[in-house]
């Protein structure tokens, strides 16, 4: 049976739930007026359609070449979903769907139950499901053959939203016998519809509240459209159990830029009188990473080509890298790999590994530079060495760049280098371990010299504690969460015989956030350690994931 609150959306109620800003943010740009025009008549013969596929190629995300020999990581057997007001069109049940159409999802659905035949059909949704799954050839996506999980919110009343959509994330989060690896959520929720007092972004939303909880029950990676600020869609932006992306468009050929329509950590107000601007409450920063999202190519519901801007576009790069990323680890894992358990499949692990391999300035050919390819600019044309992050240990995220750029093929040579526990460890490689209480430490010593001059790259990540107050561990509509609060770990470089945190060489330390992470150069040739330090215990031991990159001595 239907759900008894779905009716057919009309265009007027989309633009409420969310895209109508996204629109008017990029009413801004230039490239917005290019995205309007191709999007309202199909792609002009004679345009070159070369936006995705460069977003998926080497000036993108260089998803690319994993796809090839000798890869050959397509997203296969992969499970990853989408939630959204409207979904996908899906040939054999809607009218408007062709056959053999180059955006085929696996299965679609319509809060806690199927999707109904010709209701909720979106644009929007089929333009994000296509970046994640198109198998066009000239418009491939970032994981072809990935099987996605798309759901339909449906018509929401002015303060049921979060509701059904932490209805309908769940009943994502569930399919493939809970086997999910990530969920994309290209829209999000204004304030003005939290149905709190005062509301702000303070992590305590119930929708922000059960992205968090059902990250940690159903181990799936959600990424969210980042935007937040004046008029934007920033619920569940102020979670910290996933990523969240800002997007970057092209210089020249090659996505580089954040692009300046982004409503991205700690949003510059547009005049003397604004007041509620809106950004996380306290220090805590809401971008974790840059994706490609300026005029993406990408596919109607009826197979028609269309082009438009935005942080929706960059989210689906992120889950079908996980994708990728996960069938490399599946495979590792059949393979009886050395150094490689399932570990690989939490959440936590996909989240530092992808942070840790983003780029932020292009390496040289001396691999100082761990081997980056692009250097990232903020909206200003400033790179990350003029940023807070770079000077302030207390600061571990660029409040525009996060930790920097998507890179697929880079995030595959972080997993790739497998798991190791805290002791000795290469130079290259990640951990997922647990701290048992306050004052725990663990450390990580690097058995080769590190060459002085090159850089560590390090990211730490752990969870929320967010509990659901329900008599089982299903959440129902009415129902409610309680947020348990959020452990205190730091990060620290230091000296591989030092045996006191004064001695650090550099340390990531902030007080309220999820993340911590180091990219500093190497003061020296020698030896040096990570040491995890947890400062604050809360519900007991704390799982974190560690992952790390540096250059030995050669």
């Amino acid at each position: 049976m239907p759900h008894p609150r779905i009716r057919r959306p009309s265009a007027a109620h989309f633009r409420k739930a969310g895209q109508f800003w996204e629109g008017r943010r990029q009413e801004r740009s230039a490239g917005w007026l290019v995205g309007l025009a191709v999007g309202s008549m199909g792609l002009a013969v004679g345009v070159p359609a070369i936006a995705l596929p460069r977003s998926v190629g080497a000036d993108g995300i260089d998803a690319l070449r994993l796809q090839a020999e000798p890869y050959n990581l397509t997203g296969y057997k992969i499970a990853v979903g989408q939630v959204e007001i409207g979904r996908p069109s899906l040939f054999g049940l809607d009218k408007v769907a062709v056959e053999n159409s180059p955006v085929t999802v696996g299965r679609v659905l319509q809060l806690d139950g199927p999707a109904i035949a010709d209701e909720l059909v979106d644009e929007h949704a089929n333009n994000v499901a296509s970046v994640i799954i198109s198998r066009d050839k000239l418009l491939k996506g970032v994981a072809p053959n990935a099987f996605l999980y798309s759901a339909a919110i449906g018509e929401l009343s002015e303060f049921s939203g979060q509701p059904d959509e932490c209805l309908t994330s769940q009943h994502v989060a569930l399919q493939n016998s809970g086997d999910v690896r990530a969920i994309n959520f290209s829209f999000g929720e204004p304030l003005t519809r939290d149905e709190r007092r005062d509301a702000t972004l303070d992590g305590n939303a119930l929708l922000t509240q059960c992205i968090d909880w059902s990250s940690r029950v159903h181990d799936v990676l959600y990424v969210i459209a980042g935007n937040q600020g004046s008029g934007g869609i920033p619920l569940p932006t102020d979670n910290y159990n996933g990523i969240n992306v800002a997007y970057s468009t092209r210089v020249g050929d090659e996505f580089m830029q954040v692009d300046r329509a982004n409503l991205t950590s700690e949003p510059r107000r547009t005049s003397y009188y604004e007041t509620n601007t809106e950004k996380n409450v306290g220090l805590r920063r809401s971008i974790n990473l840059v994706a490609p999202g300026s005029r993406i190519e990408m596919f109607e519901p009826d197979g028609s080509r269309t082009q438009s801007s935005g942080t929706s576009f960059a989210a689906p790069h992120v889950v079908a890298t996980v994708a990728l990323l996960q069938e490399f680890g599946d495979r590792q894992f059949r393979a009886g790999a050395a150094n490689w358990s399932l570990d690989f499949r939490h959440p936590l692990v996909m989240k530092s590994v992808i942070l840790n391999s983003a780029d932020k300035l292009k390496d040289t050919g001396d691999g100082k530079l761990l081997g980056m390819s692009r250097t990232l600019l903020d909206e200003r044309g400033k790179d990350w060495t003029v940023s807070d992050a770079y000077r302030d240990q207390s600061v571990p995220l660029h409040k525009e760049l996060g930790t920097g750029h998507l890179n697929a093929f880079r995030a595959y040579e972080q997993l790739a280098g497998g798991e190791w526990t805290p002791g000795t460890v290469p130079a290259m490689g990640w951990s997922y371990s647990q701290l048992e209480k306050t004052g725990s430490t663990e450390d990580y010593v690097f058995e080769q010299p590190l060459q002085g001059g090159s850089y560590v790259n390090a990211t730490l990540s752990w969870q929320r504690m967010v509990d659901l107050n329900s008599s089982d561990d299903y959440f129902d509509v009415g129902e409610s969460f309680e947020g348990q609060g959020l452990s205190n770990l730091d990060l620290y470089l230091l000296p591989a015989d030092a045996s006191d945190i004064k001695q650090s060489v550099w340390s990531s330390v902030s007080a309220e956030d999820s993340v911590e992470h180091i990219f500093i150069p190497i003061p020296a040739d020698g030896r040096y350690k990570l040491r995890v330090v947890q400062k604050k215990a809360v519900g007991g031991a704390q799982p974190y994931a560690l992952a790390w990159w540096t250059k030995p001595v050669e």
